[in-house]
């Protein structure tokens, strides 16, 4: 007998037939073809019941009193089901799998090289928290694509999917179908297909009302289209440059202590727009990358 194994209180006690002509070996195998239905039937009773280990009497937890609401978990899925579907393209599979599928051949490619990217949007999301509201959690969205899929066409990649990951406090299904809405506004800008995506409940490593947001990008490119290398560029190459239209998802470390120092308000007027503009500070500060 194991301590460690066989200790504890008996939650399931098959009963298991012995005759006059069992050995050790022969009772051994009789036990061991007990264990599996029981192990399951352990398990379900648990589910059902909420029994704590140690103890025969269940305790009524439930995932729920664990700070999990899954039933805010399958709203939220009713909630973006339409908004995903209207970002598929040629090559996408079916969504709701255990994993997002896609097939190249439909896409168009022949010989095709993947590139992938993958990035979060940072301390951005500490302003988006504070900001609050549909239009900076939309924003979020976006900007998680952004960051990702302009890795990939600057590589002369065609973005071809993407797959999100939201982590939160607690799930409120309303700001996260408008984080998801901002990254469908994403994939389509791009051409890009949400082929799967996470929500995940963790009470116990995020603050009620919080959120990360995090995701990746597949793109390809026909073999021989590759951009040349750093050691490959020689005089009278050309680089071309794109203005930025703001600072995107980069550097809000610096800007949320420009903000400090400075004492402007999120819901006051942003300084470097027209007097005519009143756009808050907050919101103008919370609008996402273009996509290139």
């Amino acid at each position: 007998m194991d301590e460690v194994v066989d200790a504890g209180s008996i939650v399931v006690q098959p009963a298991c037939d012995v005759s006059p002509e069992d050995t050790p070996e022969s009772l051994k195998e009789k036990v061991q073809a007990l264990e599996a239905p029981a192990l399951v039937e352990a398990v379900r009773k648990f589910a059902d019941n909420g029994f704590m280990l140690g103890s025969n009497e269940p305790a009524g937890m439930t995932y729920k009193d664990a700070g999990v609401d899954i039933d805010e978990g399958e709203r939220l899925v009713d909630l973006i089901k339409p908004i995903v579907k209207a970002t598929l393209r040629p090559g996408c599979g079916m969504i709701g799998g255990f994993g997002g599928e896609f097939d190249l051949g439909k896409a168009g490619y022949k010989d095709p090289i993947l590139v992938s990217g993958t990035d979060g949007v940072g301390t951005k999301l500490m302003l988006a928290h504070k900001v609050g509201g549909p239009v900076a959690h939309n924003a979020v969205g976006v900007d998680c694509v952004a960051m990702c899929v302009n890795d990939i066409v600057t590589m002369n990649a065609e973005p071809l999917f993407f797959l999100d990951y939201m982590a939160t406090g607690a799930l409120q299904a309303e700001a996260a179908a408008a984080v998801v809405a901002g990254v469908a506004n994403g994939c389509k800008q791009s051409n890009c297909g949400l082929i799967g995506g996470e929500p995940a409940e963790m009470p116990a490593m995020y603050k009620s009302g919080t959120y990360d947001v995090a995701g990746f990008a597949v793109g390809a490119l026909e073999r021989g289209s590759q951009l040349p290398d750093q050691d490959a560029m020689c005089p009278g190459d050309k680089l071309i440059g794109i203005a930025s239209d703001g600072v995107h998802s980069n550097g809000f470390s610096l800007v949320r202590r420009v903000l400090e120092k400075s004492g402007l308000r999120l819901d006051g007027p942003t300084p470097w727009l027209p007097a005519t503009d009143t756009t808050p500070l907050g919101e103008a500060l919370v609008k996402p990358a273009f996509l290139l």
